[in-house]
């Protein structure tokens, strides 16, 4: 199985859980050593967020605060190369290309972001897309999808299965912005819808959760 996994910066970088990156560094080893390709995408957590608030206080306008964000997604990612060692590409790759051939080389992939306007959400899309992924799995700090924000209703019901389509009636935001707090950025599902690349959400802070994903057992949210 192909398998892209978007591991949140708000599980391991809010703040940062060397333990968590730990456990997902060997979840990786283990996909892997079954016989999946592998490919992994970083968020930048509280830090990248910090970032951004710190730019926005200098006067920075929001390309410059991406551009921040995306820089802290990498030294993540760059975290995971380091722990992966001689399975891991030699670098971050900085475009979906440049994944692309690492996974043809039979490495495991792990990017940041790549470029202001786009989330690390539109990236794993991107890169889902890019090498006919059969399974993109969000690892994230929510159970799954739910029919309100959790966090603001406490009556909020989880949802095992939603499609593409009705993605839009959860949402609070429909277009990017630097620091965005959605469950899954509008762009991304733009591209997912596109190529109808099935997608599960679970609770990350439960790494065992992306292995019963790739099983096939019901767990988080699954979107297609």
């Amino acid at each position: 199985m192909r398998i892209v996994l978007r591991i949140g910066g708000s599980i391991i970088g809010s703040p940062i859980n060397v333990d968590l990156i730990k456990q997902y560094a060997t979840l990786l080893k283990n996909l892997k050593a079954k016989g999946h390709e592998v490919a992994a995408v970083v968020g930048g957590g509280d830090l990248a967020r910090e970032f951004i608030t710190n730019a926005r206080s200098l006067g920075l306008d929001e390309k410059a605060q991406d551009e921040l964000a995306i820089s802290v997604s990498r030294v993540f990612a760059q975290l995971f190369l380091e722990k992966l060692e001689g399975m891991s590409c030699e670098a971050v790759p900085l475009t979906v290309d440049d994944a692309s051939k690492c996974l043809q080389k039979g490495k495991v992939a792990v990017m940041g972001g790549l470029k202001p306007g786009m989330t690390t959400d539109t990236v794993a899309a991107l890169l889902a897309e890019k090498v006919n992924a059969d399974l993109l799995i969000k690892a994230t700090n929510q159970e799954g999808v739910y029919d309100k924000d959790p966090k603001k209703h406490a009556d909020a019901v989880k949802l095992d299965h939603i499609s593409f389509e009705a993605l839009s009636d959860v949402f609070t935001e429909d277009k990017h912005k630097a620091g965005i707090r959605q469950i899954i950025d509008p762009e991304a599902v733009k591209t997912l819808k596109r190529k109808r690349v099935k997608m599960i959400v679970v609770n990350g802070f439960k790494p065992e959760n992306v292995l019963a994903a790739v099983r096939g057992e019901r767990v988080g949210t699954v979107i297609d």
